[in-house]
């Protein structure tokens, strides 16, 4: 079908699955989109986890040290599949088929409610960051007083169409608006084949630069364990783990790959080949960003490739790292974008058709938010707030509490008690990092205020 059907009675009426008879009728008689692939299900599910959260590894990374950091990094992908698993099997057992649908049997009306907020401000939020970085990538970013070039305004100088405002206006205008238009979640997998590719385009020139550095001495080893400087660097540490939740989280979009293929009993598989893609990718990237760069490391890693690093044609490459994670982004963009409109519909208009039948409804809903995301990147001062803020409440609450929770309500009777033991463990993590992180943010702003 062409998307997923909600949970929702006013969706199960008569002309819904007339509507959905339609649909499959068209896409048979077509010759077209008879459900999604194993490999266009994992690259889209992968675009949706790896995406500007490897930006945030390194400098996470730096606060943790190398060893727990890398530990956090598989630990948080073991979690988040188990999370992933536990949430599918329920939704079965509940017989619906979107996120808000296995919520609602557990929780009703108010607690379907609460998790489309947490995914809207997730998603929304997500996507703002995505385009700050972009921004960054192609027309330059402020740290500390300090000018990073972006790479438009290094190749043409600095012109009027160069600068950050014109040149989010046209990237929105002329390529994220038309792949944000997409009915379909399959329809992106081509991009979404390409995005990961440019991921790890992005991996293997940073590794490569890194080890030819670290052979010739230019650089040393990184440092293995946290650095300690007084409280606020020990609190600072627990603000890593809502950043590295945020790198993680896909569960937003499980469903609307689900629900599209061609044979569901895969959707096991595919959770678990995509984490181990992408788990490979964020070790890569933490581990060589942190070796070439150290505690120089910035908030979003890709201000540190602004010019030459010292190795034969390191202004291309840094180029080239730039330019394919910016069109990786932008590759992405359109894949969360996805979830978020589908999440505010059924917010905003509980008892409509569904979207994909509603061509006034479904360019409204896209044309505000991507005025509200236009709007945001504008005003977003860092990466690293946005990503602490979005970890530590919505990103924590749609990945792990939201799917725990669920469990030990277990209202149709199958979770096991490893279930709730692993759901316990995921609360306590979540409620517990959260709490700090949002603690160590305040303290900090205390602290640069006294």
């Amino acid at each position: 079908m062409t998307l997923p059907f909600s949970d929702r009675k006013s969706r199960r009426s008569p002309k819904a699955h007339h509507l959905q008879s339609i649909s499959l009728k068209h896409d048979a008689s077509e010759g077209g989109f008879d459900g999604s692939s194993f490999s266009g299900a994992v690259f889209n599910l992968s675009t949706t986890i790896a995406g500007a959260g490897i930006m945030a590894l390194p400098a996470a990374i730096k606060q943790l040290g190398l060893i727990p950091g890398l530990v956090m990094i598989v630990l948080c992908a073991m979690l988040t599949e188990s999370s992933v698993a536990m949430l599918v099997r329920f939704t079965r057992a509940s017989k619906s088929s979107t996120y808000s649908g296995v919520v609602r049997d557990a929780f009703g009306g108010l607690g379907r409610n609460l998790l489309f907020l947490c995914i809207i401000v997730n998603n929304a939020g997500i996507l703002v960051v995505y385009m700050v970085i972009i921004g960054d990538v192609f027309s330059g970013s402020w740290s500390d007083g300090v000018h990073y070039s972006g790479v438009v305004e290094e190749w043409f100088g600095q012109r009027w169409w160069s600068t950050r405002a014109v040149l989010l206006f046209l990237i929105t205008l002329l390529v994220l608006v038309p792949l944000a238009s997409f009915r379909r979640v399959d329809s992106l997998r081509y991009t979404s084949a390409l995005s990961v590719g440019l991921a790890i385009v992005f991996v293997v020139i940073t590794a490569g630069i890194a080890i030819v550095k670290f052979i010739d001495g230019s650089i040393e080893m990184p440092r293995l364990m946290p650095k300690f400087t007084g409280p606020e660097s020990f609190w600072k540490l627990f603000t890593t783990i809502p950043i590295l939740v945020s790198a993680y989280n896909c569960h937003h979009n499980v469903h609307p790959i689900e629900n599209e293929l061609k044979d569901p009993s895969q959707m096991k598989a595919i959770v678990r080949t995509s984490l181990l893609l992408c788990s490979s990718v964020y070790v890569a990237t933490g581990l060589f960003g942190f070796l070439l760069f150290g505690d120089k490391t910035l908030d979003d890693i890709l201000a540190n490739f602004d010019g030459d690093l010292g190795v034969p044609y390191g202004l291309f490459l840094t180029d080239i790292v730039r330019v394919s994670y910016g069109i990786h982004l932008i590759l992405v963009f359109p894949i969360v974008f996805f979830s978020l409109r589908l999440n505010l519909d059924g917010l905003l208009f509980p008892h409509s058709i569904p979207l994909a039948y509603d061509t006034k409804r479904f360019y409204l809903v896209s044309s505000v938010l991507m005025a509200f995301i236009f709007v945001g990147a504008n005003f977003v001062p860092s990466i690293w707030d946005a990503f602490q803020f979005i970890g530590a409440t919505a990103a924590v609450s749609a990945g792990y509490i939201f799917p725990a929770a669920i469990a030990l309500r277990d209202s149709r009777g199958v979770a096991t008690k490893k279930d709730k033991l692993l759901s316990w463990f995921m609360i306590l993590l979540a409620v517990s990092s959260s709490s700090v992180a949002i603690f160590s943010d305040l303290y900090s702003v205390y602290y640069r205020s006294s």
